[in-house]
């Protein structure tokens, strides 16, 4: 069985008790409404030990600077849909070919206390392609075993306070990176929704 038709085989098969986080920790009334809409790209390349393709974004980016992120973006109105604008946003971001990624399907929204919904699309592409970062928005392009992200022993959950109230967030530490926040929140959830064995 290919690793494109194992992943659509574990998203396919429902499991009653999975509890999924649908957005950050905040009241829904303090979220603009209606919801931007955006999309992300988790790659996941095609190898015997499959990994996820993650990017640094720069220090300079008014949202989100320095922190580890899908590649992924606003839809836009020229996009068909969500799968259209992640495989959009990943070719600008980190030069990946729309057409080297097989899409397996679209996961679980999320929504940000930023006012987006996001649809995580995963995508299987091929090993060892060489990533070019867009340097105005990604510092680093680098990769994490599918295994370990999905491996909940190493979500770990944390809080701070933030604007008066206690704020509840999964962290992901690998190899020097704090992966945290939405994209950490929807490792988690794919982690609950494959329960990937390998």
């Amino acid at each position: 069985m290919t690793l494109v038709e194992r992943l659509r085989q574990a998203m396919a098969i429902g499991h009653a008790d999975t509890v999924l986080l649908t957005g950050d920790h905040v009241d829904v009334e303090s979220i603009a409404s209606p919801l931007a809409q955006a999309a992300v790209l988790i790659p996941v390349t095609d190898r015997a030990e499959p990994g996820v393709i993650l990017t640094l974004r720069t220090d300079t980016l008014s949202r989100h600077a320095g922190q580890v992120a899908f590649p992924g973006g606003r839809v836009d109105s020229g996009d068909a849909d969500a799968i259209a604008a992640a495989l959009r946003e990943a070719e600008e971001e980190i030069a990946l070919p729309r057409d080297r990624v097989t899409i397996v399907g679209e996961a679980d929204r999320y929504r940000t206390v930023t006012g987006f919904e996001v649809t995580p699309v995963i995508g299987v592409v091929p090993p060892d392609l060489v990533f070019t970062p867009a340097i105005a928005e990604v510092a680093e392009v680098f990769e994490v075993p599918l295994g370990f992200l999905l491996d909940s022993g190493n979500h770990t959950e944390a809080s701070v306070e933030w604007q008066g109230r206690n704020r509840h967030y999964y962290e992901i530490h690998w190899d020097g990176h704090r992966i945290w926040g939405a994209t950490a929140a929807m490792i988690v959830n794919l982690s609950r929704r494959l329960r990937w064995n390998g």
